[in-house]
């Protein structure tokens, strides 16, 4: 553990040197925000209103106490605060921004083809398992795609495996959605035309982070599935065409669902490539089917399309494309803010294609994986959960 070596007062930060050598910068607003007393020792949400205090707050004495905690004696408020030096050393922003961000996504492109079984994980192992969740988690957060293969056919089966992870997210589609060939169909998932690689509901602001389509019967011909990882296709962009990647990340591109079932037409503008705040992939929009009319400027309509068409062209391309058919018991489980899907036409008459989807949150495979992770001690787990950790704290 490293101890703290010297203190020193600034005008708005408290300067600690620690005996590694290692310098912290700890503004005086923030750590009276951060005081342990500041939360509620049940929920742990912040209790204390930094707005109460004034912007010149700061430490009218402070030192290192015989407990070892920092202890600070604040200029206003009557109030003292002791914090851990532990606490401390791993939230200290300075240290945190020196450090190099590593994405945690493993990208991948048709290659994965001849390892197709690296993203297979059995059903009874997640249901019997922690090891096995756990896999199926990392492969859904880290690569973006598993296929759950040995899955119960039963209708509405899905919901037992799903629950290893949390609840899933209903939209007007209802859960599960059914995807089958019908008769004057609302989505041309519904079809037995061919689907070109898309993400599922790019109109709403916010789209369901993770899709799992159920297998329950593949007899008919064709319907092959497809899928790309997006983000794979725009890091080859970013290093082999800068000029496309930029106007994909700046320009807002229009979506719009019409629904002949639905009151609501829903529609939203979004890039077709979003960043995090580190400048890592945050989601992929990109759907033929629903890219309504472009509003976009006079000025730059023609290089738009022109970015559009070239990426749309990657998205199925040899290079970046997987190919794969479905049988019964399997869930296509991925990423739909990363990895597109899609399939081709098939004969409704030489069979029967049923599949039931289900859409689930980011927030809801990150939160069970950390805490599937946390909760084991194998000595190769600590490595393993940094990494989530960092993820969720860098979004």
């Amino acid at each position: 553990m490293a101890e703290i070596k010297k203190l020193e007062k600034n005008n708005t930060y408290l300067k600690v040197l620690w005996s590694d050598g290692e310098e912290s910068k700890f503004n005086y607003l923030w750590l009276r925000d951060n005081c342990p007393t500041a939360h509620d020792k049940d929920s742990n949400h912040r209790m204390f209103n930094i707005l109460n205090v004034s912007k010149e707050i700061n430490p009218k004495n402070y030192n290192i106490n015989k407990e070892g905690k920092l202890e600070i004696e604040w200029s206003e408020g009557n109030h003292t605060s002791y914090f851990d030096l532990n606490w401390l050393r791993d939230n200290c922003y300075t240290i945190k921004n020196k450090k190099k961000y590593i994405s945690p996504y493993k990208l991948w492109d048709s290659s994965l083809k001849d390892d197709f079984n690296s993203i297979c994980v059995e059903h009874d192992e997640i249901m019997e398992s922690t090891d096995g969740l756990i896999k199926w988690l990392e492969l859904l957060h880290h690569t973006g795609i598993a296929i759950v293969k040995n899955a119960p056919i039963k209708e509405k089966s899905g919901f037992t495996v799903l629950n290893r992870i949390s609840h899933t997210r209903e939209t007007f589609f209802k859960t599960p959605f059914e995807v089958i060939n019908i008769p004057k169909p609302n989505n041309s998932a519904y079809t037995a035309h061919a689907l070109r690689n898309h993400m599922d509901l790019p109109w709403f602001e916010n789209p369901p982070g993770y899709q799992f389509l159920h297998c329950l019967i593949n007899s008919a011909e064709g319907g092959e599935s497809s899928a790309v990882d997006g983000f794979a296709v725009a890091e080859y962009l970013k290093h082999n065409n800068n000029e496309i990647f930029n106007t994909l990340t700046e320009v807002y591109l229009k979506f719009r669902d019409k629904d002949y079932t639905q009151e609501n037409h829903r529609g939203f503008h979004a890039p077709a490539i979003g960043l995090t705040k580190d400048n890592d992939y945050h989601d992929i929009r990109f759907s033929v089917a629903t890219m309504d009319a472009l509003d976009c400027h006079p000025d730059i309509m023609d290089k738009v399309y022109k970015a559009h068409h070239e990426f749309g062209n990657l998205l199925h391309s040899d290079k970046f494309q997987i190919n794969f058919r479905m049988e019964p018991g399997d869930i296509f489980s991925f990423n739909n803010r990363r990895v597109l899907h899609g399939r081709t036409a098939f004969d409704p008459n030489s069979g029967h294609r049923h599949l039931q989807g289900y859409y689930m949150d980011r927030d809801e495979i990150i939160g069970r994986l950390n805490l599937s992770l946390i909760h084991i001690s194998e000595p190769t787990r600590p490595e393993r959960i940094a990494d989530a950790v960092v993820w969720v704290k860098k979004k």
